[in-house]
């Protein structure tokens, strides 16, 4: 195979920085590793260029039909964290994989902001990255999930705690102005 180290990029004739070893021009490393994974995260979340170099996927696009469409994506996402599971990664890792689809699922279900976040999230990605980074190097990615999941929990369980007190709050307001 030829290395492209040094082809120069054809719009200012400068060394164009690789994107995974030996494919200067191609995709992320985690968009062509893993098999069915990366090539199902890719379909999800960045099969369709867009204008400006943005790509969209599968999933945004699902996320437009109401009801049923961040369902559909949700169930899709599983399928990666199914092949997580049959590669025996851990729970720590599999549970940040799961807070990425969770969070992508529920968020996107919020009319129009939801089918934003859609776009931009790629719960898909971040997992099949995390599945790439545990094969390379298992302990680092291993702490790496158990902080960031402690980190989305906690961040989750506040989020909640606030809705409730500003639910109890407004149904309290109402209840005043009504008697």
């Amino acid at each position: 195979m030829a290395n492209f180290q040094n082809t120069p990029d054809f719009q200012n004739n400068t060394p164009k920085q690789q994107t995974s070893a030996g494919d200067p021009y191609g995709e992320p490393a985690y968009r062509k590793s893993g098999g069915s994974y990366g090539k199902l995260s890719r379909l999800l979340d960045s099969s369709i260029p867009l204008p400006g170099g943005f790509r969209i996927g599968l999933d945004g696009i699902l996320g437009l039909i109401p009801g049923v469409g961040d369902a559909l994506g949700g169930l899709l996402s599983s399928i990666i964290l199914y092949q997580a599971y049959q590669r025996n990664v851990p729970k720590m890792v599999m549970l940040r994989m799961l807070l990425n689809v969770m969070i992508d699922a529920f968020i996107g279900a919020i009319p129009l902001l939801g089918d934003l976040f859609d776009f931009f999230w790629k719960a898909n990605e971040k997992n099949a990255r995390l599945l790439d980074a545990y094969q390379q190097n298992p302990k680092q990615t291993y702490r790496r999930s158990a902080a960031g999941s402690i980190g989305i929990l906690a961040a989750v369980v506040l989020l909640m705690f606030a809705i409730f007190y500003l639910t109890i709050t407004l149904v309290a307001f109402i209840w005043q102005q009504v008697t």
